[in-house]
């Protein structure tokens, strides 16, 4: 009779032990765990230094502005440059001209609150390390 009542509760505190770690295994989701494929506004390799940028690819680029496709919202976006946008290709100061069509980007852009424009601050291209 001992050996069935130890039994029994050694089975309800196995089995109680282990349902909250398996309901948290099975909960998650890959966003949650940081997976970049599943988080639109961060691509693959990007690192944690871009994580607030914007990404997309490059439609449409001329002095300026530039469209972007491939967004966040699914819809092509518009950032107009001024003369306070930095480029950065491959970690180095660049220029526009640094900015190819069909390339990726991450932008950091300001938005005009009475017009609904964006204006980037910063565009980075080429290739990015990891932090």
């Amino acid at each position: 009779m001992k050996h069935k009542v130890l039994f029994v509760a050694l089975v309800i505190g196995f089995l109680g032990s282990s349902a909250p770690a398996g309901a948290q295994r099975h909960g998650s989701s890959s966003a949650a765990s940081g997976d970049p494929m599943l988080i639109p506004h961060i691509a693959p390799n990007a690192g944690s230094k871009y994580a607030d940028y914007l990404y997309g690819i490059v439609k449409v680029v001329n002095e300026d502005q530039m469209v972007l496709t491939k967004t966040k919202s699914g819809a092509d976006e518009t950032y107009k440059f001024n003369k306070k946008t930095k480029f950065i290709c491959d970690g180095k100061s660049s220029s526009f001209d640094s900015v190819k069509l069909g390339e990726a980007v991450w932008v950091d852009a300001d938005e005009d609150k009475k017009t609904g424009d964006f204006t980037a601050r910063k565009v980075v291209t080429g290739v990015l390390l990891m932090n």
